[in-house]
Parts: structure tokens; sequence; C-alpha cells
């Protein structure tokens, strides 16, 4: 009895340690099947994928299985052959994204495959441009951003500008940041064709989508704004206006005219830089101060004030002559200069010889004009003499006038004489007034001089020579006397002799004084 209750005891006791033996054994049979798992890691969108699912050293059959996340079952496989691989073939859609493994299953044995994860790739599409700002329409200076969007994921961007690829070492003008293009200080170079291109690639496949161009304008910063004004006359009555303009700047732009700081006219110039306003003008008269104003989307400048009075032309008129010379000193043209002491719009005539010279616009074919190469300047302020020779030679004088007004007085200055002459084509005389002499130039000048001092040296030299020969000649005579009258007295003898000395001592003495004259003169 008590032997019975013993082995009863011995088998509880061994039942648990054969349960764990028995578990121990499944564990190590289940484990002992390792599958591989292979396929793509990534795949574009609406593509097939394949994975396989390998289980070596198993017997046959073997049952394969494709888990997906949350051990959700995507596919089963059976191999009754063994050592082959079990395939799975997946149509990728938005929700396919995520990790995937395999398990096999064989004679009571159960392994757990390695995990992949797919990732899946949407091309690009509805590829477009956008702008900050928008319409794409930039001043200079001012930052500008090309945004690159489109539908799709895991792509990258390449810009184009003018269809040339823009790169961060080739266009360090532009930045590149993912899908954006950004301009920070735009210049005029900026202007011109962007279109963006999105592509995305998986493997050896490349898909891209290019965007339509993208035309960027670049405004020019208007300059500030210049003004004038001008007055004509119609019967009795004066008609002012004043003109408002920029010399650089992109248009359309706003024109505005103060007058005393009130506006009198507004206008925007949609296809120039100018504008124009009438205003009451009356000669002799302040009628205000003006200004204009020019204002765009950006900028707003105003010009510098002007009075608007018209003083009538009137008081002296004075002519002054320059002459130009060319880099190798030869005389190439002259300028005449008539200066009117006042007046705010004073017309020029110029007259050579009291005949008026032809407008610079239009030529009377009927005058023949006295000079026949000539240019007016400076509002014919100026008249240059461009063809120099005897026949330019004349009296010039000038005469104004109001502009605004063809029946008014002129006032004019004395005429100048200008003379031109073959000997004087590489040194010009200044110009002299009719009532004065024309002096001689310096050339003829230094040659009078130079001979003068020569004649002058040639009768210094005979009259010398002439001493010497008359003393020797005396000696002689003196010496041959004494020779042949020795009983001669002294005083018959010395007498001539006292009369030549003196006559020699008179002309070299005479001789002497021009001598000194004409060195004083040439020092």
């Amino acid at each position: 009895m008590q032997s019975t209750v013993m082995k009863n005891l011995q088998t509880l006791t061994m039942l648990p340690i054969l349960a764990l033996a028995s578990l121990f054994i499944r564990i190590s049979g289940s484990t002992s099947l390792r599958p591989l798992l292979t396929g793509p890691d990534v795949a574009y969108l609406g593509s097939r994928v394949t994975f396989w699912c390998t289980a070596t050293d198993s017997s046959p059959p073997v049952t394969y299985e494709l888990m997906g996340d949350g051990g959700v079952l995507i596919g089963t496989d059976i191999d009754f052959q063994g050592h082959q691989s079990a395939r799975f073939v997946l149509k990728v859609t938005a929700t396919s994204e995520g990790s995937y493994h395999c398990t096999a299953a064989a004679g009571g044995s159960t392994g757990v495959s390695n995990s992949i994860k797919l990732t899946v790739v949407t091309p690009a599409s509805n590829t477009r441009v956008t702008s900050e700002p928008f319409p794409p329409v930039a001043y200079e200076g001012s930052r500008f951003v090309l945004n690159c969007t489109t539908n799709g994921s895991h792509l990258s961007y390449t810009w184009f500008f003018n269809r040339k690829e823009v790169t961060s070492s080739t266009s360090p003008a532009f930045h590149l940041s993912g899908n954006t293009l950004v301009m920070g200080k735009v210049t005029l170079e900026h202007a011109g064709s962007y279109y963006c291109m999105a592509k995305s690639r998986v493997q050896d496949t490349e898909r891209f989508s290019n965007s339509a161009p993208v035309q960027l304008t670049v405004k020019v910063n208007v300059s500030k704004p210049r003004i004038s004004f001008s007055i004509s006359k119609e019967g009795a009555s004066y008609h002012g206006n004043v003109s408002c303009w920029s010399t650089r700047g992109s248009p359309p732009v706003n024109f505005s005219l103060t007058l005393d700081d009130r506006e009198v006219g507004s206008v925007t110039a949609a296809e120039s830089l100018a504008a124009w306003f009438p205003v009451d003008l009356v000669p002799g008269l302040d009628m205000g101060v003006a200004q204009c104003r020019v204002t765009t989307e950006v900028q707003e400048l105003t010009s510098e004030p002007v009075t608007l009075v018209v003083v009538p032309v009137g008081g002296n008129v004075k002519m002054e002559v320059e002459y130009l010379y060319r880099a190798d000193s030869k005389l190439a043209a002259a300028r005449l200069s008539c200066q009117v002491s006042r007046g705010t719009f004073p017309y020029v005539s110029w007259l050579f010889n009291n005949s008026v010279l032809p407008s610079e616009t239009h030529v009377d074919s009927n005058i023949q004009p006295a000079l026949s190469q000539y240019a007016v300047a400076d509002h014919r302020r100026t008249l240059f003499l461009a063809n120099l020779g005897p026949e330019e030679s004349g009296y010039y004088r000038c005469k104004a006038r109001d502009s605004y007004d063809d029946s008014g007085p002129w006032v004019e200055s004395p005429a100048m004489l200008v003379r031109v002459t073959d000997r004087y084509h590489n040194s010009m005389p200044p110009a002299t007034p009719p009532t004065e002499t024309p002096q001689n130039a310096p050339t003829t000048t230094i040659e009078a001089i130079t001979i003068a001092f020569c004649c002058f040296l040639l009768l210094t030299l005979a009259a010398c020579v002439g001493c010497v020969f008359t003393m020797f000649d005396h000696e002689q005579a003196h010496a041959h006397v004494a020779t042949t009258n020795p009983s001669l007295d002294a005083p018959p003898l010395s007498s001539p002799l006292s009369q030549s000395e003196g006559q020699q001592d008179y002309t070299c003495s005479t001789d002497s004084s021009v001598q000194n004259q004409t060195v004083e003169i040439t020092v």
C-alpha cells in the first residue's frame, strides 16, 4: 500500500518535468526554421512588387505566410517539394507602405523571418510654379521667391532659368532650398523664364514632371523726377506748360504737379516716363513754386522746386571767342559764345558780316550761307566754326529776343572781328572789335626783332672792322712820313693825326652806343 502511494507521488512529481521537457522540445523544434524574406524596400505607387520567403533545411511540406503590420495576413503559399521559395506578388497602393515578414511551418516547427519596410513613392504630377509676390513682378533690390508645387512624395527638385539649370556653384545669386528658389536682391539680370522639375527615383527607374514656365519681370526703380517749364504765345495770350520726367524707371508711373504745395494735376504715364501739365504764365510775374512728384507701387519721389517766373530778354549782350586746338597744337575750331544778361527763354541768332546764318534745322535754299561748316549748341547760344580759313575771317555778332514772341524786340552784341589766315592755322590771334586795329601776331613780332638784331649785329661788326683797318693804315702812314721827312715839325703831323683819331673815337663811340641799344632791345 505504501509502495503504491510512493509510486503515485513520484509520477506526480515527474509530470511537471515531463511537461517542461516537452515544451522545450517543441520550442526547440519551432525555432529550428529560420526563413529569409527578400524583396524591395521602395516602390512606386501603382506598381507591382514581389516578396520571396525561403526556409532552408526544411522538410516538405512547408507552409509560408506573408504578414503585414499588425499581423495582417497578406498571402499563403505551400512548398510541397522542398527547397522552394514562396512568391508573394503585391500591387502597391497608398496603404501598402509598412513592414513585412513571413513565417514558415514544417513538421510541427515554425519560424519567423526578418522584416522589410516598404516605402511607397508617389510620382510627381501636376507640377507648377508659384511666386511671392504674385504676379511675378519685382523691383530692383527686392526679395523674390519661387516655389515648386507638385503632387507626389520623396521628390527632388531642379530649377531652370532661361532653360539652363540653376546650381549654387554656377548661380551664386540664387539660393536653393528644397522646392524653393530665392533671390535676395533682384537685379535686371534675373528677368527671364523660370520652370522647375520634380523627380523621384526607385532603383534604376526615374520619373519626373516639369512645370509650365513663369516669366519674371524686373522693374527698374524710378529716378528722381526732373521739372522744367516753357511758355508760348498765341495772339495776345500766353500759355505755360510744365514738363515732369524721370530718366530711369519702368512704366507705368504716376506724375502729379503741385503749385505752392497744392496739387493741380495728376496723370498716369503708361508707356513713358514723362508727363505735361498746362499752367498759367505771364511774362514778368511770379506764378508760384512748382514741383513734380512721381509715384510707383514702391516709391514716391519729388523733384527740386522751380519758380515759375518768365523774365523777358533784355540788358546787354556780349560775345566771346575761344580757339580750340588739337593734341598736336594745331588750330581745330573756334567757339563763339553769346551771353545775354537777362532773359529766361532767349532765342539767339548769329550774324556773319551782317548776314544771318541759317538755322541748324532748316536751310533756305535761296540763301547762300557765308560759312559752310558750323554748328550751334546750348540753345543756339554757342556757335562752333569747324572750318577755319581766310574766307571765314570777318565780323561776327549775335542778337537775342524772346523765343516765345516772334515779333519781340532784339538786343544785339557789338560786332567782333575774327581774323583767320593761313599763317595763323597754328597760332590764332585774338578776335578784336571793329573799332580796334588787330595787333600783329606773336610770330611776326619775333621775326621783326630777330631781323633787327641781326642787322644791328652786322653793322656793329662792320664798324669794328673799319676802325681796325683805319688805325692800321694810320700807323703805316705816320711811320712813312717820319722816315721820309724827319725835319718836319710835330704839330703839322700831329694835327691830322688828332683829327683822324677824333674821327675814329667818334665812330667807335657811335657804334658802341648802337650796340648797347641793340642789346637792351633784345633783353
